[in-house]
């Protein structure tokens, strides 16, 4: 059973948001997945030199409070790795269904 499609987005910018729409067969469901972009460069929170855990923890602080104050009608579904030097983290949200 296929649980997982890829669907390559041409030209998807580090802080933009796309919003994908999909009907699965003739059940009509509609899902809605959103990609997020959060900060995830955080020079502005640090002082000069800081050492590579203090950096790391500073974006993993900063991550998840983005995703604690995100709209609670989605669910978290994946965190993809940036790229090196990103200034931007991606994050996979679905549409809570009611």
């Amino acid at each position: 059973m296929l649980r997982d499609i890829c669907i390559p987005i041409p030209g998807f910018g580090e802080n933009e948001i796309a919003e994908l729409h999909l009907k699965v067969g003739d059940r009509k469901i509609s899902y809605d997945f959103r990609v997020e972009s959060f900060p995830w460069d955080i020079e502005d929170e640090l002082n000069g030199d800081s050492d590579e855990i203090t950096r790391s923890l500073a974006r993993i602080s900063r991550l998840k409070k983005s995703i604690q104050d995100y709209d609670k009608s989605w669910d978290l579904i994946q965190i993809f790795n940036p790229a090196q030097h990103s200034k931007f983290i991606q994050v996979l949200y679905r549409k809570r269904t009611s």
